[in-house]
């Protein structure tokens, strides 16, 4: 049978990346998003709002998937929002596609909030997990939006009979415009901005973070991982952490990060530096950039999300996830973190996202 994907959030890091793996494999990709347009990669584009039933309804109406990728959330501004928003985001989106009968499997992407908090009680001293994160570590007792998605797929997979997976990655490094979580783009523009400015690369987070271990997650690993398991019938209906396989200590990445830039690096000094506060005050010197380097989105905040780095690199403890369980049932995927920033900064400046 030919396998079709539609991929939930087809623009983010996440679902851009896994469309460009299923079309190099032959699948049939429908893209839905917003402002989803056809842009001559084969993604089939499909625009709506998932918080709308009677839009999804009128894009999906021709439309019937075997596979769905759940990628895509909306940032709210309290938790008890996100649960409403983006959980229901996902099950309008099964639901409208439950009379087509043809979906025999859905893949949500969360990530390590699962074991971490929501944002609004992110890694606080009453909810710190032992690491390496594990999957099999028990749901936190507070509220989660990662909880109500997971239900509502569980949910959709008892009435409808398809199966599933769940993919926890770290912190996501990948190329895309206008992410609300997007690290790897966050510090490129902070290093070109302390290239054109001349000062120094200061990092912005913990004492925890600086000397402790970490990993993160490519978002190219992170496909290979979400088609693997989409295809592996051992695999499914359980939870995956996934990373790219290495670990690292920010004190030794820093500094090779600003040598790829050209700039001065200095480590953690005894204090966070948060970046939002910093970034912010750079606005119009971004657009000043971008006119005279030629650059394509003169809007800083569609390429920078600070609030989420900071939110990553000023965690009290380190964090590194696990990820035997696949490892067992035969995921062999492993990606260099070093490669995944500079491979993302060559092609941020040859799409001309950065100087």
């Amino acid at each position: 049978m030919t396998k079709s994907a539609l991929i939930v959030g087809s623009s983010g890091i996440a679902g851009n990346n896994l469309a460009t793996e299923l079309l190099r494999q032959g699948w049939t990709v429908y893209g839905l998003a917003r402002g989803a347009k056809d842009d001559g990669s084969g993604i089939i584009a499909v625009a709506a709002d998932l918080r709308d039933p009677a839009s999804l309804s009128g894009a999906l109406a021709d439309i019937a998937p075997t596979n769905v990728f759940i990628t895509a959330w909306l940032r709210q501004a309290t938790e008890q929002e996100n649960i409403r928003v983006n959980a229901g985001m996902v099950k309008n989106v099964l639901d409208v596609l439950s009379p087509k009968k043809s979906v025999r499997h859905v893949s949500l992407v969360t990530g390590l909030k699962h074991y971490l908090g929501p944002f609004d009680a992110y890694a606080s001293s009453g909810t710190l997990p032992q690491t390496p994160l594990r999957e099999d570590q028990p749901r936190l007792d507070l509220d989660n939006f990662y909880y109500a998605q997971e239900d509502e797929v569980f949910a959709a997979a008892a009435r409808d009979g398809f199966a599933w997976n769940v993919h926890r990655p770290h912190t996501l490094i990948g190329k895309a415009v206008g992410n609300a979580m997007n690290m790897g783009t966050t510090l490129a523009v902070y290093a070109s901005i302390c290239k054109q400015t001349g000062a120094v690369f200061q990092f912005p987070g913990s004492q925890a973070q600086w000397q402790g271990l970490s990993d993160v997650t490519d978002a190219r690993q992170l496909a290979k991982q979400l088609l693997w398991a989409a295809d592996t019938e051992a695999a499914h209906n359980t939870a995956f952490n996934i990373a790219n396989g290495d670990i690292f200590r920010w004190q030794w990445l820093w500094g090779r990060i600003a040598d790829w830039f050209g700039v001065e690096a200095r480590g953690f000094d005894g204090a966070i530096h948060p970046l939002e506060p910093e970034l912010a005050q750079y606005q119009e010197l971004w657009k000043r950039m971008a006119e005279q380097h030629g650059l394509v989105e003169s809007d800083l905040n569609r390429l920078a999300s600070a609030w989420h780095t900071d939110l990553d690199l000023s965690r009290p403890v380190e964090v590194m996830t696990d990820m035997t369980r696949s490892r067992k049932l035969g995921f062999t995927g492993y990606q260099p973190t070093e490669d995944s920033f500079t491979e993302l900064f060559a092609q941020l400046r040859a799409d001309r996202l950065i100087p």
